[in-house]
């Protein structure tokens, strides 16, 4: 939790008149819940406040979310027309969203597309696969590569090209990979912090005022396995 607008400063990634986007941690919210938890999003509408002296309160518009206990790059619009031409890029799938996950498996094949109809039960907070669509049943879509192996883990990246509920957890789950921590989504046991080794590592846009493309880079959570896998990552995956 941040205890003052300042502690923030550290967490943004970038920062413009139109955009702002922060390195979300594990445990925070980002919209207001019934937890009446402080939400990132009110976070930055304080710091925009402070910073430049607004009066009363300051504008921030909610671009998307990630679930609370991930960890990620989070999107925020300075002004109404920005996040109104950024959730057009998001309707039209023009951002596109880079994920990095700790699995207890490893994903066989090491790089394939995984194409489901899922539906989300409200009551338990929960989604699922279904075989095939029906009434409710939405599709969901991603990519992913094997980006190398630890001692008990293994390392994988996520192209993610729908915005379901818990997608990348549940089709993770459903092909016998899930996430680390994820006790939800098949997790044998759960991470000490509460969160899930799942961390939105990028997004890439064109911006909506500037029309410069953007690639806003998130470093994951700071411990043992999170650098083993930035290591991998810096030297490209693989062979």
């Amino acid at each position: 939790m941040y205890s003052a607008p300042s502690d923030l400063q550290a967490d943004i990634l970038y920062e413009d008149n139109h955009l702002i986007a922060v390195n979300k941690r594990p445990g925070d919210i980002v919209q207001g819940d019934k937890s009446g938890d402080v939400a990132l999003l009110d976070v930055v509408r304080e710091y925009i406040r402070v910073k430049y002296n607004k009066p009363g309160e300051a504008y921030a518009g909610l671009i998307h979310r990630l679930d609370r206990p991930v960890s990620g790059v989070v999107l925020f619009a300075r002004t109404s027309k920005s996040l109104a031409r950024m959730n057009k890029l998001i309707r039209e799938r023009s951002i596109e969203k880079t994920y990095w996950a700790i699995t207890q498996q490893l994903p066989d094949p090491p790089l394939d597309r995984l194409q489901h109809w899922m539906v989300k039960d409200e009551a338990k907070n929960k989604s699922f696969v279904i075989r095939s669509s029906r009434p409710g049943a939405k599709e969901a879509i991603l990519d992913y590569r094997l980006l190398g192996v630890g001692e008990r883990y293994a390392f994988v990246e996520v192209l993610l090209h729908s915005g379901r509920h818990h997608q990348i957890r549940v089709q993770l789950s459903h092909i016998g990979c899930p996430i680390k921590g994820d006790l939800k989504y098949g997790a044998e046991r759960s991470n000490p912090d509460g969160s899930l080794s799942l961390h939105a590592r990028s997004l890439k846009f064109i911006h909506p005022v500037h029309q410069n493309e953007m690639h806003i880079i998130a470093p994951p959570p700071e411990d043992r396995l999170w650098k083993a896998f930035s290591e991998i990552a810096s030297q490209g995956g693989p062979a």
